[in-house]
């Protein structure tokens, strides 16, 4: 049994393809920016057996094919349901199926190299290089995102790196090049994409009467994006 929040079809931003995107509830990063709060709680969820999911997925396996997509399990924090996405992943994969995972990856270490092989991407959220940002950003150390990230490597697991960029918050010219280095030393991230912050989560925060501290900040300017995709084009990856 998993809790979902909801299943959405026709996503383009989630992986290679037109996909489906599973999206589950329980988180335990705090990200100043998140944008979908109310899936933090996996008691928000909405009880969801594997072979419901499967069934779910089944419908789709046809149309992902011709259209070069896939599945895509994201959140909240998947891996906070790790024996439910591995079991899930698994049926998708039987089927056909492209998988891939968006996480935020401090919770790596619960899937076995065996679970990796029914993943096919990671869609890995790196929130910052330098320690003390990363804790500020989402209240947890990044040493365990990046012992992940490493051992994806390893295994040659491709990755698509997603970036948020957030004025007077993420967007130092040395957290970019941190991350870039680092992705770039990895030698299997695919592409990078830079995600620029924006407020349209912000009423949920005022909903769930949780304290927002970044009600002032503006969305950056496209320049501002150009410069942070410019800098991880420089260390040779693709940017968005």
């Amino acid at each position: 049994m998993g809790f979902l929040h909801s299943f959405t079809t026709g996503s383009t931003v989630d992986g290679p393809g037109v996909r489906v995107v599973g999206w589950t509830t329980g988180c335990q990063f705090r990200c100043l920016y998140c944008h979908n709060p109310d899936t933090w709680n996996m008691s928000n969820g909405i009880p969801v057996s594997l072979a419901r999911a499967t069934e779910e997925l089944r419908k789709y396996r046809h149309g992902l094919r011709v259209m070069s997509g896939g599945f895509t399990l994201s959140g909240g924090e998947p891996l906070m349901q790790d024996r439910f996405a591995t079991k899930l992943f698994a049926a998708a994969k039987n089927m056909g199926i492209h998988t891939a995972l968006d996480t935020n990856g401090v919770l790596g270490e619960r899937l076995s190299d065996s679970d990796l092989e029914h993943i096919d991407l990671v869609l890995l959220d790196l929130k910052s290089w330098i320690p003390e940002l990363h804790r500020k950003i989402t209240g947890m150390d990044v040493g365990p995102v990046l012992d992940f990230a490493r051992r994806l490597a390893a295994r040659r697991k491709p990755i698509w790196v997603r970036f948020v960029l957030v004025p007077g918050l993420s967007d130092d010219a040395e957290n970019i090049a941190g991350v870039a280095r680092f992705a770039a030393d990895l030698g299997n991230v695919q592409r990078v994409d830079v995600l620029p912050f924006h407020q349209m989560g912000r009423f949920k925060w005022k909903q769930l009467n949780l304290a927002y501290a970044l009600d002032d900040v503006q969305p950056p300017t496209v320049e501002v994006v150009e410069r942070a995709c410019a800098q991880f084009r420089a260390v040779g990856l693709t940017a968005h």
